[in-house]
């Protein structure tokens, strides 16, 4: 088993509060759970969204029906929640009848996208997310030797905790290519009346080409025969989905002054790579920078959000292409941070320093990454 950051629910469960917990499919949200559920004293039911008779209790509304199925349970856990209709109202009404009552309720991207949790469990809930695999947790089971070792087939490979298993780069291989074609877009597909799922490929293809460069939306949809506002539309979807993360540019005022342009990082790089076709180890690829990039941007937003140390994060380009990879802006401080596969370590830009004293600036290369993802 990998150590996951969540392994102790317990210390997140509330009595009068919905526990939710968020992450992409494959993620490992199910096994989470029932590790825990084995190890709870807690008396406790378990229930899937994909169970019928389930969905029928929450769509009939009823707090007598309610009040019998959670009779003699302290603790009530739905996994795949999105599936319920009516999910957020029921568990409110189960809430408040029962404050004593503890609830676990797990979904993937259409249970944060349909907002069935939003309004009615308001004050009621609290929210975790669960990522593909991070550093910081197979550091739980690796020592930094092992980890370096393991460096290159986790940039190629990414971090699905199947494929962190896979014992073999052809298991790996065909775990990822059967992620990509299936199990991830199936909740995206569902939603909006999207159906057609080649767009959505040719979209997810466009970007993992462009990771580390500023997208232009217009010129994806011309590209790809969409407009503007549906190429707009279909990468909120994906960010929501945990498929893309968006990483927006800074002026010289983060707060107000920001670029048009961002970038698009892919939360987890195998993905990214299984949509290309691309599984080559970095020293035969022509991509190895901008996948390192991609590669150490979510390690840290990971590692920042597990560790509940709150920041915003950009990218930094000047007109004369001087750039800075990211930027974190935390505690009323910028850290800038540049990253290098290569060996040549590169100065900071001397507009840097227009940010004052206390911006700093650090390289991250292969010698120091560690640090900055642990």
């Amino acid at each position: 088993m990998i150590p996951r950051q969540y392994d102790d629910l317990e210390r997140y469960l509330q009595p009068g509060k919905v526990l939710v917990i968020y992450g992409p499919r494959q993620v490992g949200k199910t096994t989470l759970i029932q590790e825990y559920l084995q190890r709870t004293a807690w008396k406790h039911r378990f229930a899937s969204g994909e169970d019928a008779r389930l969905r029928e209790l929450f769509a009939a509304e009823r707090l007598d029906l309610f009040l019998e199925y959670a009779a003699g349970h302290e603790l009530i856990v739905i996994d795949e929640a999105q599936k319920v209709p009516g999910i957020g109202l029921g568990l409110k009404m189960l809430i408040d009848a029962m404050p004593a009552l503890r609830i676990i309720a797990t979904g993937s991207s259409s249970f944060e996208l349909a907002g069935q949790v939003g309004e009615p469990l308001t004050g009621r809930k609290r929210t975790l997310t669960l990522y593909p695999v991070a550093q910081m947790e197979l550091s739980r089971m690796h020592n930094r030797f092992d980890l370096r070792e393991k460096l290159e087939d986790s940039i190629v490979f990414g971090a699905y905790p199947e494929v962190v298993s896979a014992s073999s780069r052809e298991e790996k291989s065909r775990i990822l290519h059967e992620l990509a074609d299936s199990y991830l877009l199936r909740d995206v597909l569902a939603l909006d009346n999207i159906k057609n799922s080649r767009t959505i490929f040719d979209l997810l293809r466009l970007l993992a080409l462009q990771i580390g460069g500023e997208v232009s939306l217009s010129e994806i949809g011309t590209q790809i025969g969409i407009n503007y506002k549906t190429v707009a539309r279909y990468i909120d979807i994906l960010e929501k989905s945990f498929i893309l993360y968006r990483l927006p540019g800074m002026g010289k005022n983060p707060r107000t002054d920001l670029r048009k342009k961002s970038k698009y990082f892919f939360f987890d790089t195998g993905i990214r790579n299984a949509l290309i076709s691309n599984l080559n180890p970095p020293a035969l690829r022509d991509d190895a920078g901008r996948l390192w990039e991609n590669f150490l941007c979510v390690e840290r937003m990971k590692r920042q959000a597990y560790h509940e140390q709150f920041a915003n994060f950009y990218f930094w380009r000047t007109n004369a292409q001087k750039e800075i990879d990211l930027i974190e802006e935390r505690d009323g401080k910028l850290f800038g941070f540049e990253f290098k596969w290569g060996t040549k370590e590169p100065k900071p830009p001397k507009e840097w320093k227009e940010f004052g004293p206390d911006a700093s600036y650090t390289v991250i290369s292969r010698e120091n990454y560690l640090d900055f993802v642990l």
